[in-house]
């Protein structure tokens, strides 16, 4: 082989590096909501590993929508114009540029990205006033946003459900929850058939709400909690609750705003009295007794769970009571099924058609769902965890009585600096209600360090926590636990994607 062959060999097997490493470089981003600063926080946390390559299996796989193939488009250019510019000048010119590139792989996501930033805002316009023209069309259409730290998704798909007892509805599907997520909702499935548009509405920083406030214009807005959740992007709790209140400003004076008050950031918001709020409020509280009956305030009680589901009773705000049934289970499944009640009562739909749309609600999944098999009861609350959520999912968890409990968990992250203290206070928590503890991830994660010091702090016995590298190694050990005479019922708690 000749000495010009070598260089050509290993500058290709070097591009073919730069193109895999790029690849999980995409997949990263895109996991990432193709936000700058977001990636440029995980290349910062995952330095030991930014240069590994594609994964054959993904949690989320690689999506190839049209943005992404135009980044791709746009790295093959920028590509081939440096590997055509370095052959002219020879081949250990070509050989160095393909170092080079191998050694700069993670940034290219970032570098096609901004390339394409003119282009892509443009694109984006286009899309947003297209949207906005479709939504003017249809003056009788009522747009109902929902937005929280957690809930949402719960809340937009029971509204759904109860809503189409009486009304033709279209909800934002999946987790279509950004401002482009939206406007693809609204291009693609919105009709003039419809009566009804549910709008999720996701933030990772203030403004985010707004932005998609301004395109859709909803006339009922839906607040079910406030947590401390993507603390990276907020910074604080404080921007947290202006960034959901955002859905609040933008209704109109004669508007509807529904507000779980069980939730202290937004009791704290409403009474504060610091930026009056012009619309209607009406309110949900789950709790253990009725209360007494009040204007714009529904209730719920008498909770009781199996693994058969929920039964507990509503107060409604004009002193009516009725029991409902759902296969659904916990707390935070019932606070969402009531910010659906309350949504859809004050619409005009049957109360009696409500109590039967509820008993078919479906678990949506990772979210409390209940799963059985002969052997073993898994409530799988795999989706996104944070403290409130996870804390709620342990209050579930206790609430099965004369079972053996386990916690099988990742840790909670995006939390910034408190990522500690919260997971260290969730494993205090978990010492309170469980009987085992697996911890998911390797020994060393932080997170892992932090629950497994709350456990102990809480005087947790070391024998009952296990560490495993991954959830099908924690299923092993599940089944190799001595109950003894119980059953075992898991709470599985987060699941983290591949950018973690």
């Amino acid at each position: 082989m000749t000495l010009f062959s070598l260089y050509v060999l290993l500058a290709a097997l070097l591009i073919l590096c730069h193109l895999s490493i790029s690849l999980r470089g995409y997949h990263i981003f895109q996991l990432n909501s193709y936000k700058t600063g977001v990636q440029i926080a995980w290349f910062s946390r995952n330095l030991a590993n930014a240069w590994s390559p594609m994964r054959a299996a993904a949690k989320k796989p690689l999506v190839y929508t049209p943005r992404m193939l135009r980044m791709f488009a746009t790295h093959l250019v920028v590509l081939l114009a440096g590997m055509a510019v370095s052959f002219h000048s020879g081949a250990f010119c070509a050989l160095a540029f393909a170092a080079v590139a191998a050694l700069s792989a993670p940034i290219f996501p970032l570098l096609s990205n901004l390339l394409n930033a003119p282009f892509e805002r443009a694109i984006n316009r286009w899309y947003i006033e297209d949207a906005k023209k479709i939504l003017k069309s249809m003056p009788n259409l009522r747009v109902i946003g929902v937005t929280g730290s957690y809930g949402k998704t719960s809340v937009k798909n029971f509204l759904r459900k109860v809503l189409a007892s009486e009304f033709n509805v279209l909800m934002t599907p999946e987790s279509y929850n950004t401002t482009l997520g939206v406007v693809k909702t609204i291009r693609s499935y919105l009709s003039p058939a419809h009566d009804i548009f549910i709008c999720e509405m996701g933030a990772r920083k203030r403004g985010d709400i707004k932005e998609i406030c301004d395109i859709v214009n909803p006339g009922f807005g839906v607040i079910t909690s406030i947590g401390e959740q993507h603390l990276e992007s907020f910074g604080a709790v404080s921007n947290i609750v202006k960034a959901k209140f955002e859905l609040a400003d933008a209704l109109p004076r004669d508007g509807l705003l529904f507000l779980n008050i069980d939730n202290e950031f937004i009791q704290e918001r409403v009474s504060d009295g610091s930026c009056p709020l012009p619309q209607t409020i009406v309110r949900w509280s789950v709790s253990d007794a009725r209360g007494e009956a009040r204007e714009n305030i529904y209730r719920a009680f008498n909770l009781s769970v199996s693994l058969k589901g929920s039964v507990f009773t509503v107060a409604f705000p004009d002193g009516e009571e009725r029991t409902f049934e759902t296969q659904l289970i916990g707390v935070p499944n019932v606070t969402n099924i009531l910010a659906s009640v309350a949504v859809a009562d004050n619409l005009g739909v049957e109360r009696t058609d409500i109590v039967i749309s509820v008993a078919r609600l479906e678990p949506v999944p990772h979210r409390l769902q209940l799963l059985r098999n002969a052997r073993l009861a898994i409530i799988d609350d795999a989706y996104n965890s944070n403290p409130n959520g996870a804390q709620a999912a342990l209050s579930a968890l206790s609430l099965f009585d004369g079972y053996f409990k386990i916690l099988v968990t990742p840790g909670m992250v995006e939390l910034g600096e408190k990522e500690d203290e919260l997971n260290r206070r969730f494993g205090a928590q978990a010492a309170e209600v469980c009987d085992f503890v697996i911890l998911v991830g390797e020994g060393r994660a932080n997170r892992i360090k932090s629950i497994f010091a709350g456990l102990r702090d809480a005087g947790y016995e070391a024998e009952k926590i296990f560490v495993s590298e991954s959830l099908s190694l924690a299923f092993e050990k599940i089944n190799l636990i001595d109950a003894g005479r119980y059953a075992k019922i898991v709470l599985l708690e987060n699941d983290l994607p591949d950018n973690y």
